[in-house]
């Protein structure tokens, strides 16, 4: 049913709860410079905006406003905390193998579109022994901007020899709404991912509550022709 479609996924927050990893990242950056830790509600909202985008939430969150300098500095120290401890705490979303093993075997190409560096993806997915369901893997770093710009979602679905006309974009937050509207894809939102607004306020082509829905709301857009109206 599936042949010839290119479904992109966004990494943080939609197909791995990658949360509590990041959290201790966040709060080990912070306890270098003996700043106290900060919660869950702080870091999540940024996820999706990558590292350096978690670190000045966290900071200004502590009525803090850190330098450009201060910032890489940090974001170089939280990537390479988070690089060793990438897996400790984050574990796939209930229902997401059952999902891709139906895309595949339906004969969807798989991809992975992140603002997270390439390099910690790969691992990631790596580490969880679902790096070969993927036919490509774009991080923020893979091209020369990254989402929400739409040649993020464009490029990965290259990556993955795939057709712009025939692909969908799963995601939680803005940046890949906005990636995926540029791009001309179809959007499929979560709803317990990380964004930090209900996702139906970004107007998705659909939306699931769990990933016992994605094949069919996939089905239902592709086999449409074109964007359908978000429920």
């Amino acid at each position: 049913m599936l042949r010839g479609a290119t479904i992109l996924f966004d990494l943080d927050g939609t197909i791995i709860d990658t949360a509590p990893d990041l959290i201790h990242a966040a709060n080990h950056t912070l306890a270098l410079r003996d700043l106290p830790p900060v919660g869950a509600a702080i870091i999540r909202p940024a996820v999706s905006h990558g590292a350096r985008a978690m670190i000045r939430a966290a900071m200004e969150s502590l009525g803090h406003e850190p330098s450009d300098d201060e910032l890489t500095r940090m974001t170089e120290q939280f990537t390479a905390y988070y690089s060793e401890n990438i897996l400790v705490d984050s574990r796939p979303f209930p229902g997401l193998i059952e999902a891709l093993e139906i895309l595949r075997s339906e004969g969807a190409a798989l991809a992975i579109c992140t603002n997270k560096r390439e390099v910690l993806a790969k691992k990631l997915l790596a580490l969880l022994n679902i790096d070969g369901a993927f036919q490509a893997v774009a991080g923020r770093d893979t091209f020369a901007k990254c989402k929400p710009d739409p040649t993020h979602v464009l490029g990965t679905i290259r990556l993955a020899s795939g057709d712009p006309a025939r692909a969908v974009m799963i995601g939680d937050s803005s940046a890949d709404s906005l990636a995926a509207q540029g791009a001309g894809v179809p959007f499929i939102g979560v709803t317990f991912g990380y964004g930090e607004s209900p996702i139906q306020i970004l107007n998705p082509d659909a939306v699931i509550e769990t990933f016992a829905d994605l094949a069919p709301a996939i089905r239902g857009l592709l086999g449409s022709g074109g964007r359908a109206p978000a429920p």
